[in-house]
């Protein structure tokens, strides 16, 4: 996300909406390329890769204008962050179902082989 950043403000300048829209695919591919094991951290993960994208977006006006251009920037783009995290999840939430699904399946095998 943070090469992201860089991207869309060597190319568009600050405009963080297409930022926005470039994190929602990024969401998905995370949510997908997670190990299976750390399904449940995509989520957790997304948001603080949005703020780290941000950094290079926000105005340069010292530590003070830092400060309060990515608070101004996390508070416009609030949607882009909640709807990525909410495909994210969905996403995962998704993935873990059928990896229960696949558990299930086997153990039930398992037991049926086991009783003949």
């Amino acid at each position: 996300m943070l090469t992201l950043g860089f991207l869309v403000a060597l190319l568009f300048g600050s405009v963080q909406t297409v930022y926005g829209v470039l994190f929602l695919p990024v969401c998905v591919l995370t949510a997908l390329w997670v190990r299976e094991g750390d399904l449940l951290t995509a989520p957790v993960i997304v948001p603080i890769a949005f703020a780290l994208g941000l950094l290079p977006l926000v105005d340069d006006g010292g530590s003070g204008g830092w400060l309060m251009g990515m608070v101004t920037g996390l508070a416009t783009q609030a949607g882009w962050l909640y709807g990525g995290t909410l495909v994210a999840g969905a996403t995962v939430l998704g993935r873990r179902m059928r990896t229960i699904r696949v558990i299930n399946r086997r153990a039930a095998a398992a037991r049926s082989r086991l009783r003949a």
